[in-house]
């Protein structure tokens, strides 16, 4: 059973993936490869992390990598 705060963080990221999806088309209309390029890793990202295969920071709060 999900928590209030998972299914907030699940709700969350499906959002934002669903404005990067938007972005992006956008971005490809323009002719900004490399920004639709990126925004696509972002969008690919933000799936990974709702299936739980990439964490949700790979930074530590020392700045060290995770």
């Amino acid at each position: 059973m999900q928590t209030t705060y998972g299914r907030r963080r699940t709700e969350t990221l499906d959002y934002l993936q669903s404005m990067l999806g938007q972005l992006r088309t956008m971005a490809q209309a323009e002719r900004c490869d490399m920004l639709a390029y990126l925004i696509e890793m972002a969008y690919l990202e933000a799936g990974d992390i709702i299936r739980g295969e990439r964490p949700m920071q790979v930074w530590d709060r020392k700045g060290k990598s995770a």
